[in-house]
C-alpha cells in the first residue's frame, strides 16, 4: 500500500533543488503524489476501507496545502512542478 523506501529515495533524487535537500516543498509534493496513487490504486480494489480513505484525503488536503504555499512563494517553480508530476490537467 505505502510506497517503498526504495521508490522514495529516487523520488527525492528526481525533485531536489540540492545535493541534501529532503524537505523542500517539491520534494514534499512528489512523495505526497506518489503515496496518493499507490493509495487510490488500493481503494480501487478495496472499496470499503474507510481507514485508508480518510489517510487519503489528509495527504491530499497537506499536498494541497504545499502547492498553495508554492505558488503563494515562487510562481515558477509551482508551474514546472504541476507539469512535471502531471497535476491539473
Amino acid at each position: 500500500m505505502a510506497i517503498t523506501k526504495l521508490r522514495k529515495n529516487e523520488i527525492i533524487a528526481e525533485y531536489r533543488t540540492h545535493e541534501s535537500d529532503t524537505g523542500s516543498p517539491e520534494v514534499q509534493i512528489a512523495v505526497l503524489t506518489a503515496e496518493i496513487n499507490a493509495l487510490n490504486t488500493h481503494l480501487s480494489t478495496h472499496k470499503k476501507d474507510f481507514h485508508s480513505q480518510r489517510g487519503l484525503l489528509k495527504m491530499v488536503g497537506r499536498r494541497r496545502h504545499l502547492l498553495k504555499f508554492l505558488r503563494e512563494n515562487d510562481v515558477q517553480r509551482y508551474r514546472e512542478l504541476i507539469t512535471k508530476l502531471g497535476l491539473r490537467r
